[in-house]
């Protein structure tokens, strides 16, 4: 990895943790956008050599010529933070993101409240913090997220059929839905013969016979064909596959924030989603898509059906989910939003 000089490094954004996770993901999409605004370098492992990196070892070495932002996403970061500030005597102002939509350990609030800033990536995770937040919605990189020039002949790449397709994407288990989209799918395909379900994710091993179950009721019900179950792909492959649908749906029953409706809206496929995360804040009621309480199958089947019976409706919300991302979702629109927190931290 890049060590860049330590007289550019500006902010630190520590990741540690090994193993891939939706934090890491962030840290990895945002970096190398903030590099162009501001000397940034991570620290931690399990991260990309194309990032600009600190070894954990220089960290208690860092000169005290200069203020540094520590941008923390996890409690571990928090309290190495402090730790680098109040026994190495750093110069280290501390920022933390709370993606969480639930009530705080004592611990958590401890940590937080140490903090010299604290950035909430939605309302609704604003509302379980017990101080002040700035509010920081996450960005899609829209250049590699777009509608596709030629969703017929992609489609035929990746051997999809011509039909209607509606898909719901992400880890398989409970939490995430899956098996409420697919009751909703066995309500409404018998009457669509030209609309075709894709389920793609992965399940973990604890998770397995739940996927199971979900194969066996598409069978029970006849619609083995049309209720596909495909294999997780790298993330580079993910665009590709949303650019193939007519319709996303995002069903979880609880979310942190819910990264894969915008990352539908953004290559021009209108969502429907629960209210949970940030989908409220994302998906434009009537708009761009359609919002429902989390675990009503009826209501999300009833949501959907518009626009699997509609061209006309999903022509015109696609083209306003497209837009809907393009002014105000983007990855630079991110990416800046932090770089002004940043600076706000580093000013005398």
């Amino acid at each position: 990895m890049a060590t860049p000089s330590i007289d550019r490094i500006e902010v630190i954004a520590p990741n540690l943790k090994r193993r891939l996770s939706g934090v890491t993901a962030t840290v990895v999409r945002l970096v190398p956008v903030q590099a162009e605004m501001i000397g940034i370098a991570v620290t931690g492992p399990g991260l990309p050599d194309s990032l600009p990196h600190l070894p954990l070892w220089r960290l208690p070495f860092l000169p005290r010529d200069r203020w540094r932002v520590w941008h923390a996403r996890r409690n571990t970061e928090m309290l190495l933070g402090l730790v680098l500030r109040g026994v190495f005597r750093r110069r280290l102002k501390l920022l933390f993101t709370s993606a969480s939509q639930r009530k705080h350990t004592g611990y958590t609030r401890w940590l937080i409240g140490k903090m010299d800033g604290v950035v909430a990536t939605s309302s609704r995770t604003a509302a379980y913090l017990e101080r002040p937040a700035s509010v920081v919605l996450h960005g899609i990189d829209t250049k590699g997220f777009a509608p596709p020039a030629d969703r017929a002949a992609l489609r035929a790449r990746l051997g999809l059929p011509d039909a209607v397709l509606v898909g719901c994407y992400g880890r398989i288990r409970a939490q995430k839905g899956t098996d409420a989209f697919v009751e909703a799918m066995i309500r409404l395909l018998p009457d669509r013969p030209g609309v075709v379900g894709l389920v793609m994710g992965r399940a973990t091993e604890q998770h397995g016979a739940f996927l199971e179950d979900l194969k066996a009721r598409v069978a029970r019900a006849g619609l083995g064909a049309r209720i596909l179950f495909l294999p997780e792909v790298t993330v580079d492959r993910m665009a590709e596959w949303y650019q193939v649908l007519d319709l996303y749906v995002a069903p979880q029953r609880w979310e942190g924030f819910g990264l894969t409706p915008l990352e539908a809206m953004a290559c021009g496929v209108p969502a429907v989603a629960t209210r949970v995360g940030a989908f409220e804040e994302l998906i434009e009621e009537g708009c761009t898509g359609a919002l429902v309480p989390p675990g009503d199958i009826e209501a999300l089947a009833a949501a959907a059906a518009p626009y699997l019976d509609d061209a006309g409706l999903r022509a015109r919300a696609a083209l306003a989910a497209r837009q809907r991302v393009e002014n105000g979702f983007r990855i630079e629109d991110e990416a800046a939003a932090l770089v002004r927190i940043y600076r706000g931290l580093l000013a005398p």
